[in-house]
């Protein structure tokens, strides 16, 4: 379970040893300066319980229940929306769940308990009086009305009796009591029934969808399909389709209609039944059934932004939590991680982009969640340009079937310009300075066109020890068109512990200030700076310009 477990103080972290080990996959978060030897280390217990709240992780706190209860508060809104949440004892001795009721708290607790030798305080009537939470179906089953759950149950609880139609296996380890005169009714099906008053409606993920081939009508072949069943959409396990077919849009769209994973195979299934080209086959067991053919792998190819924890987009964190295999260069891994025992890292030089990028595929293809590492924006000379490569020039049909998606960060560029306040301000350009990709021709003209337009300049990949002469050619030629007073922002390492800022002129400004980690913003002639009241210089552009 991808589980957070929270700890306060360094003694509290035996007890989430032990959490961890009845939880495969849960990260132990320890605060900072007080613990050593968690997973991950944060600095505000409120800020990262909101964090993990609103990325839907579930979380497992050892501490008092009050403050996280104090913490969550301002999120509280929408019970179906919340994740577990749980208050543990620094010593293991209390398990309290306290939010989660409709998505498995628990069963959570349940287990926490049984990992730590106690009963759990739940609280929930339902569960208390009849070991049940009729909205929280077990894994393979699907309420089809959740919002009428609170109200059958509470009849329940007030004596109304229940008529269970249908197998409904896990009810046997509960006190309900199935009456065959019962006024409610609690129907599992696969069939395409609207529940009644009174009824709550149950659908077994037990469906088996597989198409011979695909076309552009496969959205209304799987409609049409469990139309002449009358199949309930919500019964459809997976979708399957051939191999050839991966990449091809009509077979997503279909697996999104029907709310399902997609899967790539053969689609000979046993005993189905053929609504040509689909087949349908149904397991007897929806807990147990084993989906076939290979599962759809999922490529995220991120943005660390400047490197700062905090900096770091909620959805880019939830990704690197999620992962199997992280590709990157070495030194933006080092920034990303730490990671688990369970995720395997993939660390590379600088200069292999396009060996990254097949090799996330690669994997993707074969099913793998992969993430893709960058700092900064990816999209801003980095690795999502390079993933698009290699996947344009690729035909492989599982390549293109890769659920793809591209998470953005704080560019260089965004994070030195905050810094120094708004000097981005106004129209601007980025620009790299580096000519292993492009003729330095290209990178002069480029510049020329920039500056008689009155741009501000974002240079990236300003010089290196290979060549170290070409920042100094490039602000010779600036110095033809602006000004020397013109203002001029370095930013190295922003978001980092070694961050430097400097503001400082086009005539002082020398390539020796500069490294391959500073990022150089040249303003316009409009661009300006003052006091800073903490000390040191605000600098930014004006949204306006005059008209000439």
């Amino acid at each position: 379970m991808m589980a957070a477990i929270l700890i306060l103080g360094q003694g509290s972290l035996p007890t989430a040893h032990r959490l961890q080990t009845a939880l495969p996959g849960a990260v132990i978060y320890g605060l900072k300066g007080r613990v050593t030897g968690a997973d991950r280390v944060y600095d505000g217990f409120g800020e990262t319980l909101r964090e993990l709240y609103q990325r839907d992780v579930p979380i497992i706190a050892l501490c008092a229940s009050g403050i996280i209860i104090r913490s969550l508060a301002p999120l509280l809104q929408n019970k179906r929306a919340e994740p577990p949440v749980l208050a543990v004892a620094e010593d293991g001795s209390a398990v309290v769940p306290l939010l989660g009721g409709l998505r498995g708290v628990n069963d959570l607790a349940r287990r926490i308990g049984v990992a730590l030798g106690q009963a759990p305080a739940i609280t929930t009537t339902g569960e208390v009086r009849l070991s049940l939470t009729l909205e929280h179906p077990p894994s393979g089953y699907v309420l089809r009305n959740p919002a009428d759950g609170k109200a059958f149950m509470s009849d329940v609880l007030a004596g109304e009796t229940v008529r269970v139609i249908g197998q409904a296996p896990w009810l046997a380890a509960s006190r309900l009591v199935n009456d065959p005169n019962g006024r409610l009714i609690l129907r599992v099906t696969t069939e395409d029934h609207q529940p009644e008053v009174g009824e709550l409606v149950f659908h077994p993920r037990s469906l088996v969808l597989a198409a011979r081939e695909v076309s552009d009508d496969l959205p209304q072949q799987v409609q049409a399909a469990l139309a002449a069943e009358r199949l309930a959409v919500q019964s459809v396990a997976c979708l399957l389709v051939p191999l050839a077919a991966a990449g091809q849009p009509a077979a997503h769209q279909a697996a999104a209609l029907l709310g399902c994973p997609l899967r790539f195979g053969d689609a000979d299934l046993p005993d189905a039944r053929h609504h040509d080209p689909i087949a349908i086959a149904q397991a007897q067991d929806p807990t147990t059934l084993s989906l076939p053919g290979l599962r759809q792998g999922r490529l995220a190819v991120i943005g660390l932004g400047p490197g700062a924890a905090d900096l770091m987009a909620p959805a880019v964190k939830d990704e690197l939590h999620r992962a199997g295999h992280l590709i990157g260069y070495d030194p933006y891994l080092q920034m990303a991680g730490p990671f688990r025992p369970d995720q395997v890292v993939h660390g590379s030089d600088n200069r292999v982009e396009m060996d990254r990028a097949r090799h996330a595929l690669h994997l993707a293809a074969a099913g793998e969640r992969v993430v893709v590492v960058s700092s900064g924006d990816p999209g801003v000379f980095a690795m999502a340009t390079a993933v698009m490569e290699a996947l344009h020039a690729s035909d492989d049909p599982l390549w293109h079937g890769v659920d793809l998606v591209v998470l953005p960060g704080i560019s260089a560029a965004q994070a030195a310009a905050a810094r120094a306040g708004a000097p981005l301000g106004h129209d601007f350009c980025t620009l790299s300075l580096s000519d292993n990709l492009k003729p330095w021709s290209v990178i002069l003209d480029r510049l020329t066109h920039a500056a008689q337009a009155d741009l501000v300049l974002a240079l990236y990949n300003p010089l290196s020890r290979a060549r170290p002469w070409q920042l100094g050619e490039a602000l010779e030629l600036l110095r033809r068109y602006r000004a020397p007073e013109t203002v001029v922002v370095l930013g190295r390492d922003v978001g980092r512990p070694a961050e430097a800022m400097t503001i400082t002129t086009l005539r002082e400004l020398h390539p020796q200030q500069v490294d391959m980690r500073t990022v150089v913003i040249i303003g316009s002639s409009l661009t300006r700076h003052f006091p800073r009241g903490a000390g040191g210089q605000w600098a930014y552009t004006p949204r306006w310009y005059p008209n000439q």
